[in-house]
């Protein structure tokens, strides 16, 4: 099955970079948030598929009507975090408040419970697996962090799973639906989502996505704002991911649409027989 997902968040949420790091400099852009997020819904809805948001609590703060239309649509909401932070930056102690923060907001105003999480910019690492029991403990089933290969924001190649699994710790199990990975001439290759989907042709993306009966699809409501601003200080290579391809992604993704069957993470889940996934103790 195609797995369908949107991270709700604004287009100045560029990780790793001091001009856009906290509230105290977000709150100097202008906001594109409601216009672009309202034309993924749109799409979506014209086209009849669904599909999971991952929502900041930020957001969820900030847009409360948006996303309370877009939960009473029948979309799943889940956590994209509260504050979008890269988790291997936090303590315990901070990443479990940020995440209660956000599950609080989120059910406040959809009035339902939250059991879906992905990091941001999946920045959970070999060395912060201790985020699932946190995870499990505020009541989180279903996880989507994991990009089982190296990245700019960590990654996690030590995981070498790029299918569904059960992980599994010390009282708790979360089912983990983690990023899809192509290994091409022995090396990782994303083509699911975001500045990888801008990147790479259209045929190429369909070709990978043709491999496997698993894929797990990632966009954010920048990724089709071909008219967002540039932020400045960023390196060339920087400036390079986030904005390349942007002229072209929203008619790639009414191709992608058209072409290929997508579920969200519910009816993948539910349809999954998860006695026959692969168990991995932490």
């Amino acid at each position: 099955m195609n797995v369908l997902t949107v991270d709700l968040e604004e287009w100045f949420h560029i990780l790793d970079n001091d001009s856009t790091r906290t509230e105290d400099e977000w709150v100097r852009f202008e906001s594109r948030f409601e216009e672009n997020a309202i034309r993924v819904v749109r799409i979506l809805q014209k086209k009849g598929v669904h599909a999971t948001f991952f929502v900041l609590g930020w957001i969820a703060r900030k847009y409360p009507d948006i996303i309370k239309e877009i939960s009473s649509l029948g979309y799943e909401i889940g956590s994209h975090s509260d504050m979008h932070q890269l988790v291997y930056k936090q303590s315990e102690k901070d990443f479990a408040r940020d995440l209660a923060n956000s599950i609080e907001s989120i059910e406040r105003i959809t009035g339902k419970r939250v059991r879906c999480y992905r990091a941001p910019g999946f920045s959970i690492t070999a060395d912060s697996k201790w985020v699932f029991p946190i995870l499990a403990s505020n009541g989180i089933e279903i996880d989507c962090s994991i990009f089982p290969a190296r990245r700019a924001h960590g990654g996690y190649k030590e995981f070498e799973h790029a299918k569904p699994v059960i992980l599994c710790g010390d009282g708790y199990e979360i089912k983990e639906l983690p990023i899809s990975i192509r290994n091409i001439l022995k090396l990782p290759i994303a083509y699911s989502g975001g500045g990888y989907f801008r990147l790479l042709p259209y045929k190429a993306i369909a070709s990978l996505m043709g491999q496997d009966d698993y894929n797990m699809m990632y966009f954010h409501p920048r990724d089709f704002d071909n008219n967002q601003p540039i932020i400045k200080d960023l390196s060339l290579i920087r400036r390079f991911k986030s904005y390349y391809g942007l002229r072209g992604a929203y008619r790639k993704f009414e191709r992608l649409l058209d072409s290929f069957d997508f579920v969200d993470v519910g009816q993948f889940v539910n349809e999954t027989n998860w006695n026959d996934v692969e168990r991995i103790h932490l």
